[in-house]
């Protein structure tokens, strides 16, 4: 039985439109990941990914629907879900340290200054900005500010990481470098996260599923695409897997051509039973819910050796 730790169920949003009309962003909206699944949106402009996340994070209300998370619904904001932004959203007073810090000592108010710094440190280490615990955001670069952003999310130990696009206004080098943060993070720690994106590689990259939405309003859930790739998975050998391009050229061709007509093609689409795909895989496996093969021709695929 699959382990549903966030459950989004037959949740709506609408909002009031001209004329005394609503304008249905989404509606019967069925969603749900594993604990420490790495979970990414993708779809067009307005097809409600930024209203799926702020209800996930208790910033917006559904209309209709309700939202799980470890067995208990969302009522507002709490520190057990984590928010990254695009911006990074710093205390631009406070620094690295300090914003950090602030975060720690939100969730855990009677501990003492030097068990929050310490706290604080140690993430502040893990996203490698150790040596600019005194700087201020002025002081930083783009990729080291999304990285305070970063470890201040983890230092509350959140049940859930949601990242709204939090890369997109990075150079590709430093975009490159932090996704490459976030997935080890990801890995060490079993961290669950919902991410938003645009970036199609983005998605093939850091997430276990990708969830594909219609274009809005009036969006739905076409399509759950499990990643056939190995969870260690390289950024430098993946274009060379054997799923690689049936995996990336599927999401592209859903958003290219079927998110316009999905609605006109798909008459019998059951929201409460989206279907599930892994391209590049054999119906066989698909069916049967098996693990991918795995293929030793493939560098990042290389069974360890089983040798005393």
């Amino acid at each position: 039985m699959t382990d549903k730790f966030i459950s989004i169920e037959g949740v709506a949003r609408r909002y009031p439109g001209a004329g005394g009309g609503t304008t249905t962003v989404f509606e019967d909206l069925w969603l749900s990941m594993a604990r420490g699944e790495f979970g990414c949106v993708i779809g067009h402009s307005g097809c409600g990914k930024t209203t799926v996340l702020n209800i996930l994070a208790g910033l917006d209300e559904p209309s209709e629907g309700a939202v799980i998370v470890d067995g208990q619904a969302i009522e507002g904001t709490s520190l057990d879900r984590a928010v990254i932004f695009q911006s990074h959203a710093l205390l631009p007073w406070r620094t690295v340290l300090g914003n950090v810090a602030y975060a720690v000592s939100s969730k855990w108010r009677k501990w003492d200054r030097a068990k929050v710094k310490a706290h604080a440190q140690k993430f502040i280490d893990l996203v490698g900005l150790t040596g600019s615990e005194h700087k201020r955001p002025s002081e930083l670069s783009g990729g080291m500010k999304q990285r305070v952003g970063i470890a201040r999310a983890l230092s509350i130990t959140p049940k859930i990481m949601l990242m709204d696009e939090p890369f997109s206004a990075l150079d590709a080098l430093t975009r490159g470098t932090l996704q490459d943060e976030v997935r080890r993070i990801c890995l060490e720690t079993g961290q669950t996260a919902f991410m938003i994106t645009h970036d199609v590689d983005e998605a093939i990259y850091l997430a276990d599923k990708i969830f594909l939405m219609t274009n809005g309003p009036g969006a739905v859930l076409a399509e759950i695409v499990e990643n056939p790739l190995p969870k260690d998975r390289g950024r430098i050998d993946l274009h060379r897997h054997p799923y690689y391009y049936a995996l990336r050229n599927h999401i592209i061709d859903f958003l290219v051509s079927r998110s316009k007509s999905f609605a006109a093609d798909a008459t019998d689409h059951d929201p409460r039973n989206v279907p599930t795909v892994r391209p590049g895989l054999p119906e066989l496996a698909i069916a049967s819910d098996a693990e991918p093969p795995t293929d030793t021709s493939w560098p990042g695929l290389a069974r360890p050796s089983t040798s005393s």
